[in-house]
């Protein structure tokens, strides 16, 4: 009797055993289960949120079919912004090499910007439309097109805007601040020491100097007087002569269409349906990745506000 009562506790407790560990084991399942789910959800999450902020680059755009390439340009241009000379050379080079290419659209919303940035830009569209004069390259205007963007825009081959749009601005600027009466009245006084004579040009803490003045305004007729060529350059016979339109004003699309500063009404969409005749657009433009985009706020946010508090210059 004790044999047998031993043996049925015996097979009683490797039966509970056998069911506590094969519980454990099907937790563990479960869990690890559990935590593979979460793992692939949290990456697709994560994959999502890093495309929607744009973090992973776009390299390179395939397509099959006969296509409009478009390439963006807004914001101020600067070698430090996305629409900086190296940023939309590079979309545009990637449009006009595509073999699928029938056309490139430059879709603009800038108030202007570096003259420099917008020369380069200017040059580099003049350049691949000597390399590729079958495709053409159209610049269609939204919001505005102003100094350094129309000086990007008079390098296309037609101008499309909106009836709305503010086109012009063609002069250059340069502004600052004098602060001597301040410092004057509050008991400060400038102390700068130079080696050269003009080192401190048109220093906001220091007296004006007349001489130096009539230097800052030479050089900005000089420039001035670039961009007037780039422009008639670009519209040629086109353009009205009128000299209000180098005066610095700005114009309605409407208007500017009369002036001969564009050419006509059309967004991207109807370029790239009716002028073009490739319906379907890919962009081209270089994005901005959300580390760089994070890094130039964080960076250009002191670097302009010691900027604005100095002196500024650019076509605006």
């Amino acid at each position: 009797m004790l044999d047998s009562e031993d043996r049925n506790e015996g097979w009683e407790k490797k039966t509970l055993e056998k069911l506590a560990f094969s519980s454990i084991n099907e937790q563990r399942r479960a869990r690890r289960w559990s935590i593979l789910f979460k793992s692939l959800a949290f990456l697709y999450l994560f994959i999502l949120l890093f495309i929607g902020l744009g973090w992973f680059r776009d390299n390179g755009v395939a397509m099959s079919g006969k296509h409009t390439a478009l390439v963006e340009l807004r914001g101020e241009i600067s070698a430090n912004s996305i629409s900086s000379a190296d940023n939309v050379n590079t979309g545009l080079q990637k449009a006009f090499k595509d073999k699928n290419t029938q056309g490139v659209i430059l879709r603009i919303n800038s108030p202007g910007g570096s003259p420099v940035q917008a020369g380069y830009i200017n040059d580099e569209i003049r350049r691949l439309r000597a390399e590729y004069p079958d495709i053409p390259l159209y610049a269609v205007i939204e919001d505005i097109c102003a100094s350094g963007g129309y000086y990007v825009a008079a390098a296309a081959d037609k101008i499309y805007v909106d009836k709305a749009s503010i086109v012009g601005s063609i002069g250059v600027l340069m502004n600052g601040f004098g602060f001597t009466g301040t410092m004057e009245k509050l008991g400060i006084e400038r102390r700068l020491l130079t080696a050269g004579e003009n080192k401190g040009f048109l220093d906001a803490f220091s007296p004006s100097n007349p001489q130096q003045q009539e230097y800052a305004k030479e050089m900005l007729n000089n420039i001035h007087q670039q961009f007037i060529q780039v422009v008639q350059q670009g519209r040629g016979k086109r353009l009205r002569n009128d000299p209000e339109i180098f005066s610095g004003i700005v114009w309605t699309g409407q208007k500017s269409i009369e002036l001969g500063l564009t050419d006509a009404l059309g967004s991207a969409d109807y370029v790239a349906r009716e002028i073009i005749k490739a319906e379907d657009i890919v962009d081209y433009t270089t994005k901005e990745s959300f580390a760089e985009r994070f890094a130039d706020r964080l960076g250009s946010a002191s670097t302009n506000a010691l900027i604005s508090a100095g002196n500024g210059w650019g076509l605006r």
